[in-house]
């Protein structure tokens, strides 16, 4: 009579692991890195406190940055302003500027990548028209390759970079906003 293994005996007590146990376990232990790696969720934007409605100000009226920071207020629960209305607060666009910079060059002097830069001056009133956040300007830039012999999609590339800048720029105001009345909420 041959002795039996140690392990193999263990072994055939312990329940054999299925498909339908590994995709709880896994689900467990990716929630206990995730809790361990101190990922925390954005809070919601917060707004000063009585502020009211806000009315989004740009010297262009069909600006995309007004539309998109208009539509984002209204996520984070400020009311829109009536556009007759005169005792809302007001979220200004002051300027934006677009500059488009070579960054590289080819042996023959032709710019290869090119450094998109979008820069914006915003500031926030209150409805009595004191200032909840003062004059700032916020400027953002991306990098992209644009051979200057392979012409065929580097415009679609810059307007898809251009459509990103907007939508990042839009969240960086009001990151701001939501620190300034993060500020005075906080003593």
């Amino acid at each position: 009579m041959s002795p039996a293994l140690p392990h193999a005996a263990a072994s055939s007590r312990l329940p054999r692991m299925t498909p339908r146990m590994t995709v709880p376990l896994i689900a467990a232990l990716l929630a206990l890195a995730l809790a361990g790696c101190g990922f925390h969720l954005r809070n919601a934007l917060q707004l000063p406190a009585g502020i009211g409605p806000v009315k989004v100000v740009a010297p262009d009226p069909y600006s995309p940055l007004a539309e998109s920071l208009a539509d984002a207020l209204a996520r984070a629960g400020a009311r829109p302003a009536d556009p007759d209305a005169k005792d809302v607060a007001v979220l200004r666009i002051r300027s934006e500027r677009w500059g488009n910079q070579p960054i590289s060059i080819d042996q023959f002097g032709r710019a290869q990548e090119y450094s998109l830069r979008y820069a914006v001056i915003f500031d926030l009133t209150d409805s009595a028209g004191e200032p909840v956040i003062s004059t700032q300007a916020v400027e953002l830039s991306r990098d992209y390759v644009s051979s200057p012999t392979q012409l065929i999609g580097s415009e679609s590339e810059r307007e898809i970079l251009a459509t990103e800048l907007r939508r990042e720029m839009s969240g960086a105001i009001l990151r701001r906003v939501d620190a300034a009345s993060r500020a005075t909420v906080t003593p």
